[in-house]
């Protein structure tokens, strides 16, 4: 696969995980939930950290992740490109095309969310506010896809857990969480294909 596709793959990415959030951030109150269906919900949340909301304690700490993640995106970007030379399997390289646009689409709002919006605790936030909630560096990542796909009570015969309440799956994440989580996936589940070495004849 070209470097052109996966610009395009990138593109299109970033422009449904930027269209989403930037809508559910002008038309949700924050923690605001829309059934969808029984197992699944649109739920705002904002998320400052990592994945489930973990975060970098200190004053610094925000900056640190943010400064972070911008150095992994240069190093995927790398990665991305350094694979198109070498005429990479297109497993690869469409994985590399996930994590990289996943990535990037949540540093935009860790960079600039916080100086374009206000915040959106009980009302409507406004793009481009006059009183922004944040600072460079320091937005918040917006979250809305939520699969409560089971809830209910563990069977007491299971150890540790057993008889303690239990939800599948209580995570709530975005489009850019999708496409690293796909890209991953498919760097495990399809590894050998992956990281394929050209034969002779020009197959992987």
């Amino acid at each position: 696969m070209s470097l052109r596709n996966s610009v395009l793959i990138i593109t299109i990415i970033l422009l449904v995980d930027q269209f989403s959030k930037i809508y559910i951030k002008t038309n949700f109150v924050l923690g605001e939930t829309v059934h969808v269906f029984e197992w699944f919900k649109i739920y705002f949340i904002e998320n400052e950290g990592m994945a489930w909301g973990t975060k970098i304690p200190g004053e610094y700490g925000k900056l640190f992740l943010t400064t972070f993640r911008i150095l992994a995106v240069f190093g995927i970007g790398y990665w991305l490109y350094d694979a198109s030379t070498k005429h990479s399997s297109n497993y690869l390289m469409v994985a590399i095309s996930l994590i990289f646009a996943g990535a990037l689409g949540n540093i935009i709002d860790s960079v600039f969310y916080g100086v374009i919006f206000d915040d959106s605790y009980g009302h409507l936030s406004t793009m481009f506010s006059e009183n922004p909630y944040g600072s460079w560096f320091h937005g918040k990542v917006v979250d809305m896809l939520y699969f409560p796909i089971w809830e209910g009570t563990l069977p007491s015969w299971l150890p540790i857990w057993g008889g303690q309440p239990f939800k599948f799956f209580n995570a709530i994440f975005n489009i850019a969480d999708m496409a690293i989580s796909t890209g991953v996936g498919i760097l495990i589940v399809f590894n050998h294909k992956a990281f394929a070495k050209k034969t002779s004849l020009g197959t992987y």
